[in-house]
């Protein structure tokens, strides 16, 4: 281990979780909403790269980067600086009412990185769910038409748009019908499975009993599913995808919110598959931590009118600057180092399925890995309560993951990683799956 690279390793000082930590989550029971999904008793107090400490002074190695948000690791220190320089200026105005020049600068850099080489427009809002929202608004007024299609498995958000486009757990949508209306699900496609070919379907089923093609306004994908398992599809798809929507006057929406800002190796996704989309739709890692999305449309698309959609905090000045911080991270070695951890992780674990009866299968592209636990491998017969458990063993080993889809786990970390945080991650998993009697 290089000097110093120690106190870039979890170290576990009480049980878990410690006194602080559970006088917290007590306190937590009475005042916070029910509905969040803490899956062990994490209490974050602290964090630096991809360590995350709690308040009794035990450190995690953090695999999950806030849900996928931190990208340059937790308060890199270009981004805190950014931050502070930005809120000493200027902390907000409201650029649906003002003008400001860091805001168009994000938008000038975002829209020649998207592929395709074409003008394009960007609208800011907070989340990836607002930018969603404002995706499905765009492609309504620019198409005129009310449908749209999605995926099973799906995850766009929890607004009540966004909602309907999401088919990841039907708990997401209990109780909250009636739901925006003009929504068809397809199943995406999972090599591992073998599913239906979607395009087909769509084309030959969808379009000849149910569903005009000339009604849809548009197709939103993620181009790697997150929240459904981590699925990365066959490149053919996106091919016949493009043709399709192409075919028939069809808006190509790429949700890129967990996808992009360097996750996979490249700052989108999409470039993988050498996929050019209408609009892309970004959040999570593009601002390190702070609330920031963005909807990008071609110039043409994006041609509604003063006052048709706005957000008072979208674009505000300090997370736009964060933005601007972590693109310079990114662009100078971050999504390099992603490509690289990733292959070395992956090295490590594609024999897993072979070694371990318990998991399926490994898939992923850079540091957007997935490992899909199952009962039997012949049948697939998913496991998610051996799913649930290895998580939770992580956590006690001081190892930070999550859930993804049914049955997997989902590897997501800080893309600036080192190789001995990742071969920790690497050998905590695989003692778990030994303690769980496997392998």
């Amino acid at each position: 281990m290089r000097t110093g690279e120690e106190k870039m390793l979890p170290k576990l000082k009480t049980s878990l979780p410690g006194p602080k930590a559970q006088a917290i989550i007590e306190r937590d029971r009475h005042v916070i909403s029910p509905s969040y999904t803490r899956l062990y008793p994490l209490v974050a107090a602290r964090g630096e790269g991809a360590i995350v400490e709690d308040p009794d002074g035990n450190r995690f190695l953090d695999f999950a980067a806030g849900i996928a948000v931190v990208a340059t690791g937790h308060c890199h220190p270009k981004v805190v600086k950014a931050i502070q320089a930005q809120a000493a200026q200027l902390i907000h105005m409201s650029g649906t009412d003002f003008y400001y020049e860091n805001m168009v600068r994000l938008a000038e850099r975002l829209a020649a990185l998207v592929p395709g080489g074409i003008p394009r427009r960007a609208y800011f809002g907070n989340s990836g769910a607002e930018a969603i929202e404002a995706a499905i608004k765009l492609c309504r007024y620019h198409t005129g038409r009310s449908q749209f299609i999605a995926f099973t498995g799906a995850f766009h958000g929890r607004t009540m748009g966004s909602l309907a486009l999401t088919a990841s757990k039907s708990i997401q949508k209990e109780g909250f019908f009636p739901l925006m209306p003009g929504v068809h699900h397809v199943p995406y496609p999972d090599c591992y499975r073998d599913r239906t070919n979607a395009v087909d379907l769509i084309e030959n089923e969808l379009f000849r009993t149910t569903l005009p093609p000339h009604e849809v306004a548009a197709i939103f994908v993620e181009p790697i599913q997150g929240e459904g398992g981590y699925i990365v599809p066959p490149p053919a798809f996106f091919q016949d995808l493009r043709r399709l929507a192409d075919q028939y006057g069809i808006l190509l929406v790429l949700d890129e919110v967990q996808t992009g800002m360097g996750r996979t190796g490249k700052m989108f996704a999409c470039e993988h598959f050498g996929l050019i989309p209408d609009v892309i739709v970004l959040a999570k890692g593009i601002a390190s931590g702070l609330p920031l999305g963005a909807t990008i449309a071609r110039a043409d698309l994006m041609s509604w009118p003063r006052g048709s959609h706005a957000s008072t905090f979208g674009g505000n000045p300090v997370a736009v600057e964060a933005a601007l911080a972590t693109l310079d991270l990114l662009e100078n070695g971050l999504i390099e180092n992603a490509a690289r951890m990733g292959v070395h992780i992956m090295s490590r674990i594609k024999d897993w399925p072979h070694r371990f009866a318990v998991v399926g299968d490994v898939r992923g592209l850079g540091l957007m890995i997935g490992i899909e636990l199952v009962k039997d491998q012949a049948s697939k017969e998913r496991h998610p309560e051996l799913r649930d458990k290895l998580v939770q063993m992580c956590f006690e080993r001081g190892l930070l993951v999550l859930g993804a889809g049914n049955n997997s786990i989902r590897l997501c970390p800080p893309l600036m990683i080192t190789e001995d945080q990742a071969n920790f991650a690497v050998d905590a998993m695989e003692a778990c799956l030994k303690d769980c009697g496997f392998g």
